[in-house]
Parts: structure tokens; sequence; C-alpha cells
């Protein structure tokens, strides 16, 4: 697995300065750009386009909460494998059944749709600073993968509210 933190010269944990990591990565992409290599041999190109790609996977990688805690846990040797581990708490299935239903409840009216999509960003900050917590603090691995489970769920409850209001804009 790449190592994308040693290369970005920051530290191995969940929490991180998203500044400086754009000034890294930003760093990182003016040493290896391929325009710096346009007129140097083929195997110099494309060697700088891969580092390229490399550092532009490690940046969004790292960016994205819920991408940079997947990685983290797969180093850990933990899989999410969210297609198949649906394993979640009680409280939290009840929690998406509610979450679905006042969608469905909701789908014509704008605001109320507007105000879900402001509680489900408010509970995903909570969520991930809960992540944070498993991670950096307690190590809480299991925990954490539950978590990001979560997390994608909320994501894309997130995103298909997004489309539903996009779809009353037009």
């Amino acid at each position: 697995m790449p190592e994308y933190y040693s290369l970005f010269g920051l530290p191995e944990r969940f929490a991180q300065d998203l500044e400086l990591l754009d000034a890294a990565y930003r760093k990182v992409q003016a040493q290896v750009h391929p325009d710096r290599f346009a007129n140097r041999p083929e195997a110099e190109r494309r060697v700088a386009m891969q580092w390229a790609t490399h550092a532009n996977e490690a940046h969004s990688t790292l960016r994205n909460p819920i991408s940079r805690a997947h990685y983290l846990l797969e180093r850990q040797g933990v899989r999410i494998d969210a297609e198949r581990n649906t394993a979640m708490s009680p409280a939290f299935l009840m929690q998406q059944i509610e979450w679905r239903e006042a969608v469905e409840e909701a789908e014509a009216d704008k605001d109320a749709l507007s105000r879900l999509h402001k509680d489900l960003g408010r509970d995903e900050r909570v969520m991930v600073d809960d992540l944070r917590r498993a991670l950096d603090e307690d190590k809480d691995l299991v925990l954490a993968a539950e978590l990001v489970r979560r997390l994608m769920f909320m994501e894309k409850l997130r995103r298909e509210i997004d489309d539903a209001l996009a779809k009353m804009d037009d």
C-alpha cells in the first residue's frame, strides 16, 4: 500500500491541518509536475507522471475524512468492506430508517429537505470528531471501521438530498 503521509511530511494520524496538507501537496506537485519534464527523456517523463498521479491520489485521499480514515484503517489491516459488512448498532439502523422516512416525507418540500441536509451535516461533523477520537486517541479500530461505514451511508443520503434539491431548482 502506498505511503501517503511521508510523501507530504505529515504525521500519520486522522486529525490533519488541511492547509498544511494543501501546502505540502503543492510543494510536491511543483517538483514532479509533468510540465517540468517536458523536454526530458521519455523515461523521466513517465516517472514524473507516475509521481504526479501518486501525489494527486494521496492528496485526494488525505483531504477527505472518510477516505483518510479508510486509508488509515487499511494500513492497520482493517478492511471496511462496506458492501458486505453492514453490521451497525441497532440505534444507528433505527436512525437510518428515520432519515429515510424523513427524506421520503420531505420529497416535495424544499425547506424540509434543506433542514434535513443541514441536520445531517451537523451529525456528520459530530461523527467525524468521534472517528478522530477512535483513531487518534483510543486506537479503537473496530469502532472506527463502524463509524466509517456510518459516514458512508450518511454521505450517500446527503448526496440523494442534494440531487432532490437540485431537481427542485430545475
